[in-house]
């Protein structure tokens, strides 16, 4: 029969995959992102800088699994991005989406506050993506994008990593928040302060698909 129905588990949180829903299904094919890293805030002192790096993406993993193999009932977890960082304070980290133990997807971290106010050239690191998760096939996420003052009116905060269902937040020259992802499991980019008090932004949640074959 093929493809037959496509379960989407987007909102974070734990949920239950019940095989005896399908008396007809004979494997699944799983795809699992996990959340986004969330950015920090910042807030400089007047006339200074500030620029904060971005959070990374989301690891992403797959798996083609034969219904046999499955448990009557199969946890699914979605991951919810980091939160996004109140000024001068980190982003926080993505969660981890699975599916059972068979398919795992790590978060991404969230970007981090470490650079002081200042007028003085300056950068600040980005954060490494997440390793693979588990399943047949897997990858990590995008390493969030460091961040640099040139003075204390010019400078660039770090776009939010990419993951494998979606994009890391921009990055950005103009005094602002932090910048929010598109899709699923990205980065966010980094907030930058010419003197005014910058929240950071959330990282994109995770998302569990499988498709039910039959």
């Amino acid at each position: 029969m093929g493809l037959r129905q496509v379960l989407t588990f987007k909102d974070p949180g734990t949920r239950q995959f019940r095989k005896t829903a399908y008396p007809w299904l004979a494997r699944v094919f799983v795809r699992v992102q996990g959340g986004g890293g969330g950015a920090a805030g910042a807030n400089a002192a007047a006339n200074e800088c500030i620029v904060r790096p971005g959070g990374a993406g989301g690891g992403y993993s797959e798996s083609l699994i034969e219904a046999s193999a499955l448990g009557v009932v199969e946890t699914v977890v979605v991951g919810a991005g980091g939160t996004a960082g109140t000024t001068n304070q980190a982003g926080g980290a993505g969660g981890t989406s699975s599916f059972g133990g068979f398919v795992t997807a790590p978060g991404g971290d969230g970007g981090g506050a470490v650079q002081t106010s200042g007028t003085a050239m300056d950068v600040s690191s980005a954060v490494p993506g997440p390793f693979a998760g588990t399943g047949q096939w897997a990858t990590g996420g995008g390493a969030g994008g460091g961040a640099i003052r040139l003075n204390g009116t010019n400078g660039l905060s770090g776009g939010g990593g990419d993951s494998k269902l979606g994009h890391g937040g921009f990055a950005r020259a103009s005094s602002g928040a932090g910048t929010a992802p598109r899709g699923y499991g990205g980065g966010a980019g980094g907030g930058l302060s010419y003197g005014d008090a910058e929240t950071g932004a959330a990282g994109g949640d995770g998302i569990v698909i499988v498709e039910l074959y039959g």
